[in-house]
């Protein structure tokens, strides 16, 4: 793996060296199974283009049907300064863009309809979990040093249910979480129970939040 740039030393310290309560992202980070790029201006038509490039090689170079865990991470140079609103539209913007120039089909697996228990954002035909962070979050486990978006297949969650490990961990973190941030992340909420569209900007939404994407067959 190539000499770390300063986002990436940042991004870095802040997964291992403060301590981030999600002990897979330790695991990847402390593991090197990452990939981790910089883009300008979250929520451009630019970046869509350059992260599909991205993630394409990502899915192209990892050999996923192993028990390892890899993850995709974008962190976004240009305004950092956005408040929790302001951020989470434009992770939709992003993710939306995104979509459009999107060529492949949506994975069967999950739902594009964002009100949906079984939805999960497909790209390159592959189903997503989308974690955003940024330094104005109000959860400590999402304030990274800069706007960033992490890709997670969501095949590497179910593998964690077929290895029968997946409550443990997520009852591991969420504990740690308790500790860091003082409660658990109200908006975390297992797959199938509810949409997790809502879970993607760290926002704190009640249920009459609309989510802002919109899948292209239903335009």
């Amino acid at each position: 793996m190539p000499a770390p740039n300063q986002n990436e030393e940042r991004f870095r310290k802040f997964i291992l060296e403060d301590d981030h309560p999600c002990i897979m992202s330790q695991t990847v980070f402390g593991t090197d199974h990452y990939e981790l790029y910089t883009y300008k201006d979250l929520g451009s038509e630019t970046a869509a283009r350059e992260i599909l490039v991205d993630l394409q090689k990502y899915l192209e170079d990892n050999d996923f049907s192993t028990k390892e865990f890899y993850s995709f991470v974008a962190v976004f140079e240009g305004e950092a300064e956005f408040s929790e609103k302001e951020f989470e539209k434009l992770l939709w913007q992003q993710l939306q863009h995104i979509h459009n120039l999107d060529k492949k089909d949506w994975d069967e697996t999950v739902s594009p309809d964002t009100t949906s228990k079984s939805f999960s954002f497909s790209i390159l035909g592959s189903a997503f979990y989308v974690v955003g962070l940024h330094p104005n979050s109000s959860r400590n486990a999402r304030k990274s040093p800069k706007p960033t978006l992490v890709f997670n297949l969501h095949s590497q969650f179910e593998k964690l249910r077929d290895m029968g490990v997946y409550q443990r961990v997520r009852d591991r973190i969420r504990q740690r979480d308790l500790v860091k941030n003082g409660s658990i992340n109200p908006m975390l909420i297992d797959f199938g129970k509810r949409s997790e569209a809502p879970q993607y900007s760290g926002r704190q939404v009640d249920e009459s939040w609309e989510c802002p994407f919109k899948h292209k067959a239903s335009k």
